[in-house]
């Protein structure tokens, strides 16, 4: 594919910032590595390796036995081709939006690219959305056509698109769906077909992507080919130990709708990197045994529930105190390797390296095979990452890396990258990117993969989402510190004032909170109250062992919240986060609740993001009660 490559070193990062103001204020930036011509778009990079390696596995698919089948690149581009051709069939021209709302999977990568092959616009909606929602995303984007995975979801389309002008909605979660498809464009021409895949350029619209509505209506994200193809090429130079060479094999998880899995498969594909999908958490562990991947990306909640469900199985098990002892020598080994690094203290002791040594052949290996056993690295995004966690999988010898950006960057626009990493931060700038902070330490930013305003915007650089030099306000409070490493502290919107004008950033609270196995959400309140408080909501498979051991049964989630020795555990966790702040910051009072936040509640976005306002607001009156007494 054409482009131009700097000669500066790559991923180097140059900083400037303003010393007196121990980093509120500041600049770090690295170098573009790489400069696409104008007249290329995403697409270009697929068929440049088809060239290249016609017969390079790009993806996997089930056997219906256990296994895999390998789908090479040329494989891809003949079925993408043939997809492009029927959406051809079916009127899709250039430049029109297609909705695509279907679970994670090989269909979705297929769709994805036949879209932009057919010149179209791609228009993600997540699977697990409302028809509300689904009417919002049809009529604000303008799609022409919907495409749906399962049976559940075309009858949720349908009912959206009927509210929507009667956009004709199409069947894609399978091969078969695939091959009907295709048959629609029995008449397009191999002719018709690149001409309509060259209409976009570099910069014309790629897709519309929505946010998941956590402080509001979801705003649509346009996202051109530009800031996805040559974002892709300068993060493909970044990554290159992660992805690393032929042999290198992912799954992705993620929802496709969502930024962060969408661009891993787009770079996946670039790179060559074969990638299979799991479109469900209950077959994900199968799934990762029986792939092997070498790295994948996650959010912290996957994490979280590894490391929560491997101390819970210890347990049950009677090696409890030996887990403790693996995991608390995991994280001390990270800790002083990392300060080593740092050059702020002394290496591993010699009585901890043996230890180390011994977990290693002791517990060590039963993690790896979580996650089946070939995992080198793992990337972590979406939302912040316990310190506590990413030291622990460190030492384990499962390092995570983890990144920072949001649907308006394409994804990741800070990573720890391998050899350069920095727990505690989400990284330095990837080529291209900018990252500053501005006076009221909000973090700004800039970038090849900076997206070109929201769909419907009168000014898509308007002064709201924009500085006066082009940086996006991003609403996310941070540092820099002096090696240009970003710290993220939490949204703008989102810091805690109380009646007595203590300020507290509840999200570094929240997340050692959480360390406790029994807590699936915490969250912090008290603005403008006395005192800074809490609701919490329990992970009801972890209840359940710990009642159980407890031969008090399989306790229910109602029960569990008013259990006295359960609420002295979750002020056990509470004691020890109120330990990192002033005791004017300090958690005082704490009310458990007795429902889960997943699933269909509202209360989480796709990518497992709590959707803040809308608890602070749906549990008021509980809120009052605490302040109450």
């Amino acid at each position: 594919m054409p482009s131009t490559e700097d000669s500066s070193a790559p991923g180097a990062v140059t900083e400037r910032r303003a010393a007196e103001r121990g980093g509120r204020s500041g600049e770090a930036s690295a170098c573009q590595l790489v400069r696409l011509e104008k007249h290329v778009n995403v697409t270009d990079a697929v068929l440049t390796l088809l060239q290249r390696s016609p017969h390079q596995r790009v993806y996997a698919v089930r056997n219906g036995s256990g296994g895999w089948i390998d789908v090479t690149i040329s494989a891809f581009v003949d079925q993408v081709r043939r997809v492009a051709r029927g959406l051809m069939g079916l009127g899709v021209k250039p430049g029109e939006r297609v909705a695509v709302m279907a679970q994670t999977g090989y269909p979705w990568a297929v769709v994805d690219q036949a879209v932009w092959f057919a010149g179209g616009v791609s228009v993600p909606i997540y699977e697990t959305s409302s028809v509300q929602q689904a009417v919002h995303v049809l009529r604000d984007s303008g799609a022409t056509l919907a495409l749906a995975g399962s049976e559940k979801i075309v009858g949720k389309l349908r009912m959206a698109a009927a509210r929507s002008g009667d956009i004709p909605v199409f069947r894609m979660g399978s091969s078969a769906d695939l091959d009907v498809l295709a048959e629609s464009g029995g008449e397009i021409s191999g002719d018709e077909l690149e001409q309509a895949r060259r209409a976009a350029q570099l910069d014309e619209l790629a897709t519309i992507v929505y946010t998941a509505g956590t402080c509001g209506p979801p705003k649509g994200v346009r996202i051109t080919h530009g800031n996805l193809a040559e974002g892709a090429a300068n993060a493909l130079g970044l990554t290159t130990d992660i992805l690393g060479g032929d042999e290198s094999r992912t799954v992705i998880f993620l929802p496709l709708a969502h930024v962060l899995g969408r661009m891993a498969q787009v770079m996946c594909l670039h790179k060559g990197v074969q990638v299979a999908h799991s479109p469900s958490v209950r077959t994900l562990q199968e799934d990762l045994r029986s792939f092997r991947p070498t790295w994948i990306v996650g959010v912290p909640r996957v994490f979280e529930k590894v490391y929560h469900e491997a101390e819970v199985a210890a347990r049950s098990q009677g090696r409890g105190r030996l887990f403790e002892a693996a995991r608390t020598t995991a994280i001390q080994y990270s800790e002083m390797m990392q300060a080593q690094t740092d050059d702020v203290g002394p290496g591993p002791t010699l009585g901890l390296r043996m230890r180390h040594r011994m977990f290693q052949r002791l517990v060590y290996p039963a993690l790896h095979e979580r996650f089946g056993g070939s995992m080198r690295y793992m990337i972590s995004g979406a939302s912040p990452l316990s310190t506590e966690i990413a030291h622990f999988f460190n030492g384990v010898g499962l390092p995570i890396q983890e990144g920072y950006g949001l649907t308006e960057t394409t994804a990741p626009i800070t990573l720890n990258a391998p050899g350069a990493t920095r727990i505690g931060t989400v990284g330095r700038p990837v080529p291209g990117a900018t990252v500053r902070i501005a006076e009221d330490g909000e973090i700004l930013l800039a970038g090849p993969s900076l997206f070109d305003g929201y769909r419907g915007a009168a000014e898509p650089f308007d002064a709201e989402s924009f500085d006066e030099e082009g940086f996006f306000r991003t609403g996310d409070i941070g540092l820099l510190d002096t090696d240009g490493y970003l710290r993220v502290l939490g949204r703008k919107n989102e810091v805690i004032v109380t009646s007595q004008g203590v300020t507290v950033w509840p999200m570094p609270l929240e997340e050692q909170v959480r360390m406790n196995p029994l807590v699936a959400q915490c969250i912090v309140v008290g603005h403008a109250r006395p005192f800074t408080g809490a609701l919490l909501t329990l992970d009801a498979d972890v209840v359940a062992d710990w009642s159980s051991s407890r031969g008090l049964g399989v306790m229910s989630l109602v029960d569990a919240a008013k259990h006295q020795d359960l609420r002295e555990e979750i002020r056990a966790a509470i004691d020890r986060a109120n330990t990192s702040v002033s005791p004017a910051q300090a958690i005082r009072d704490f009310t458990v609740l007795d429902i889960e936040f997943g699933g269909y509640s509202g209360y989480m976005t796709p990518s497992m993001k709590l959707r803040r306002q809308l608890v602070v607001s749906d549990f008021e009156e509980i809120i009052a009660d605490m302040y109450s007494h």
